[in-house]
């Protein structure tokens, strides 16, 4: 039976399960793996973003955003709305297959308003060079 996400240990889970499907994804897996070469320090990296933003404690440090930025640059600028529905499908997949509740409920909405955001913002930023 499936539990809600409840604690750091739950979302490592989800953030390695997710990962491990995206750095296998044909489109997603050369941006993602062209671009991250410490693995295991990116996955407690993104775990502390989770864990912040689903318990609202102070572990991450990083501004995604920026981040985003430089990786659709080294892409040159080609990440798109159907790499961001790839991303979230899988996201919400992961959910699906790990979790049900309200933590899960939330982590799916706010990465979708954060998938959106991210994606007009780097739209904004290749406009603005």
């Amino acid at each position: 039976m499936k539990t809600d996400i409840k604690n750091r240990a739950d979302v490592q889970l989800l953030v390695n399960t997710f990962y491990a499907k995206i750095r296998k994804d044909e489109l997603l897996g050369p941006i993602f793996n062209g671009q991250i070469k410490h693995w295991d320090a990116h996955l407690v990296h993104l775990t502390d973003f989770w864990e912040s933003n689903l318990f609202f404690v102070n572990k991450y440090k990083g501004n995604p955003l920026e981040k985003h930025v430089e990786v659709d640059a080294a892409a040159k600028n080609s990440i798109n709305e159907h790499h961001f529905g790839v991303w979230l499908n899988y996201w919400m997949q992961t959910l699906d297959e790990l979790f049900e509740g309200e933590k899960a409920n939330i982590a799916k909405n706010r990465a979708r308003k954060m998938g959106t955001f991210i994606y007009i913002k780097l739209f904004e930023a290749r406009t603005a060079k």
